[in-house]
């Protein structure tokens, strides 16, 4: 098992623990290395860190990126970033403005089919930060009864084709990647698994994120299933990519893999982390 987790999310987004809390559970859980990748917000890094630092952990500041391609919703990991580097703050700041209007129309959609009240269910499961997005109000629809749990009510109500989903344009991919690149850090494309592209489109945006200046692709993750683990492995090294790997944790019951749960990387991959100061 690999003691490195670099894909998971706290209450400042849509995660179940705060970032010390996180950071505690991956500590009890033997991760040795952690980034804390919340959607489009990054106010949860300094106690993450401050936390990290207490329990002997190397502590990496990342984020998820919402981003729109040819009309399909993306998400791309920045790594050992600079939280404090102003265009990030700002492209993020103009990101989460986006995701009230998003929560709005959802609910719309949902009235819709007569399910009432769920953008206010929805805000009820929602931190500090009041950064809304599909999955509190997948919370809000298990406790409502309308699925056995949030996975299912994805597939039942959230993604394209469903009567909950709405369409909306976040984030350029070039955008995304000049803020985490201008930043310092490395843009990473998350669970590329789970867009269940085409052969062809699939290569047009690896392409694309090669030329624009993306550094790595996340092979391991709780969405991908082993063939697809060694699939994206064969085309981060035919595209000189580096690889990464994340639980995608959003907390315990809801997530697949737990922190510290990561089966090793397949042979012969480049990892993200091969040249930190601090490598695993």
């Amino acid at each position: 098992m690999l003691n490195i987790d670099l894909h998971c999310h706290s209450t400042i987004s849509d995660g179940l623990l705060t970032p010390e809390q996180l950071v505690e559970r991956a500590a009890s859980r033997g991760v040795r290395t952690l980034a804390l990748t919340d959607h489009d917000d990054i106010a949860g890094l300094a106690a993450a860190r401050k936390t990290a630092k207490a329990k002997n952990i190397t502590f990496v500041s990342g984020v998820e990126i919402s981003v729109s391609w040819r009309g399909r919703t993306l998400h791309i990991v920045g790594l050992d970033i600079d939280p404090e580097y102003k265009p990030l703050i700002e492209g993020l700041a103009a990101v989460r403005a986006g995701r009230a209007q998003r929560a709005e129309n959802i609910a719309g959609e949902l009235a819709k089919i007569g399910i009432l009240g769920s953008l206010e269910g929805a805000y009820a499961h929602v931190g500090e930060r009041r950064l809304i997005g599909r999955t509190h109000f997948a919370r809000f629809l298990v406790e409502k009864g309308y699925a056995k749990n949030v996975k299912s009510v994805f597939k039942k109500y959230l993604i394209k084709g469903k009567p909950g989903y709405t369409p909306h344009e976040w984030a350029a991919l070039g955008d995304a990647i000049e803020w985490i690149r201008g930043s310092g850090g490395r843009a990473v494309i998350a669970h590329p698994g789970r867009y269940n592209l085409g052969k062809n489109v699939l290569s047009d945006l690896l392409d694309e994120f090669s030329a624009l200046g993306g550094s790595a692709i996340e092979v391991i993750t709780a969405s991908h299933t082993a063939e697809q683990t060694k699939q994206f492995a064969e085309h981060a090294k035919n595209r000189g990519l580096m690889v990464s790997c994340g639980s995608d944790f959003h907390g315990p019951g809801e997530s697949y893999y737990d922190l510290g749960q990561l089966p090793e990387l397949p042979l012969g991959c480049q990892p993200i982390w091969h040249d930190w100061e601090d490598s695993p």
